[in-house]
């Protein structure tokens, strides 16, 4: 375990060197950045899921990585072996807060009073799902069935528990219907006091959406983010809901224009901003998207 640790905080410290290097040079290249101000002053959270072969083999030592990046706020989207309370007693070691908990649509909908409680113990506000059953593409009859679950489920949690649900997009929900799509479906088909959003820029840039238009449609139905951005060359249009995890790149690297998603997101008032990188790459990719986020400006 000792050795195991050492190895992912050296892997993490050459990964923050780079990115301070590489944030040292765009402040000397740019130094009017410093006089203007920043879009994004805040620090982002992180999804838990970045981390996960890191968590699966040592969770406190993996949230001294996430801590040594700057990060408080996290939205875990697995236990990893632990109970609640035991994952919630690490988190508080560390100065680490869990804002939201992601679990599974059939957690959600059959385990509801166990799910707020692990909520609760860990400390969040919010409950989200990422995905909805679905055979093949997504039908209007299962996007509807969805919205009567997510409209149960979430005045449950919200009256019982006092805790937001949130919808988190994963690209199949954008089908074609009427003079929208699906996704649009289930927004206005949801109880806005009961069901909010969380969207994933990557999962809505991929199926060929335009993320901030869609934060400037819905507004303060989104209450976070999940950050990512596709590498460049990767086409886009497919409602298939995957693409290699690899595709995932550093923020600012790839093809979305992060600078008008936090536009649109700041806008709207959303609440949290959560890292997350599916990429094998994520030492050195993690410190360089926190650098790049200190670099973009209002104007």
């Amino acid at each position: 375990m000792i050795a195991y640790s050492r190895k992912i905080f050296s892997a993490a410290a050459a990964g923050l060197l780079a990115a301070t290097m590489t944030f040292s040079l765009i402040v000397v290249m740019a130094p009017a950045v410093h006089a203007q101000r920043l879009l994004f002053p805040q620090k982002p959270g992180m999804v838990s899921y970045t981390y996960r072969k890191y968590f699966e083999k040592d969770v406190p030592s993996t949230l001294d990585i996430i801590k040594q990046n700057g990060i408080t706020d996290i939205e875990f989207s697995n236990l990893f072996g632990k109970t609640a309370a035991e994952l919630r007693a690490m988190i508080d070691a560390k100065g680490i807060h869990c804002s939201s908990f992601g679990v599974g649509y059939d957690d959600l909908v059959n385990k509801t009073a166990e799910v707020a409680q692990n909520a609760k113990t860990l400390g969040a506000s919010f409950v989200r799902v990422a995905g909805i059953p679905h055979k093949a593409g997504l039908t209007e009859e299962e996007a509807r069935k969805a919205i009567a679950d997510f409209n149960r489920v979430g005045k449950i949690l919200k009256e019982q528990w006092g805790l937001t649900f949130i919808y988190h997009n994963h690209g199949f929900e954008f089908q074609p219907y009427k003079d929208g799509t699906l996704y649009d479906l289930i927004v206005t088909g949801t109880d806005p006091q009961y069901v909010s959003f969380e969207i994933d820029i990557l999962w809505a840039f991929f199926p060929g959406q335009d993320p901030a238009a869609l934060i400037n449609k819905y507004g303060k139905r989104y209450k976070t983010m999940h950050l990512k951005d596709l590498r460049k060359g990767v086409a886009t249009g497919s409602l298939a809901g995957g693409t290699p995890q690899d595709n995932d790149v550093a923020l600012g690297t790839g093809q979305i224009d992060i600078k008008a998603v936090l536009k649109a997101a700041k806008k709207a008032g959303l609440e949290h901003y959560y890292i997350e990188d599916e990429s094998s790459h994520v030492m050195e990719q993690v410190p360089q998207s926190i650098a790049y986020l200190k670099t973009l400006t209002e104007d």
